[in-house]
């Protein structure tokens, strides 16, 4: 598998993880969530404005802004842990694992590859 087509697919990954996880929030703290506080917004607000921040250097393909979501991820990851442990929110922190943990590989490799391809790139205009 060329570096090229590595690049395509994980970005491919990062796209469809970071928008079910921008759906999964919606979903749950606006539709699904149990009545926990009378303004739910305010919870979605601060789940998803931290993700929204990084939706222009997803959307350029940045491979250092990549990097940097995986970084702000991992406190994402940490909260999805504990509301799996949760009777009443096992299957919110579930699948917001399973997404946290494919959007964070997505970006990672994501921000490798890119970096090599870039690299090549370079080097191949400069023979």
């Amino acid at each position: 598998m060329s570096l090229a087509c590595k690049t395509r697919f994980s970005r491919g990954l990062t796209l469809g993880s970071y928008a079910g996880l921008l759906i999964l929030f919606s979903l749950w703290y606006l539709l699904l969530a149990p009545a926990q506080s009378s303004h739910p917004w305010v919870i979605w607000l601060v789940h998803l404005l931290p993700l929204l921040a990084f939706l222009p250097v997803i959307a350029k393909g940045n491979p250092r802004g990549h990097a940097w979501l995986c970084f702000v991820l991992l406190l994402y990851f940490m909260e999805a842990v504990l509301a799996a442990l949760v009777p009443t929110t096992r299957w919110l922190g579930l699948i917001e694992s399973l997404l946290l943990v494919t959007l964070f590989t997505g970006a990672m490799l994501y921000a490798r590859w890119r970096s090599k391809l870039t690299r090549a790139e370079r080097d191949a205009r400069q023979a």
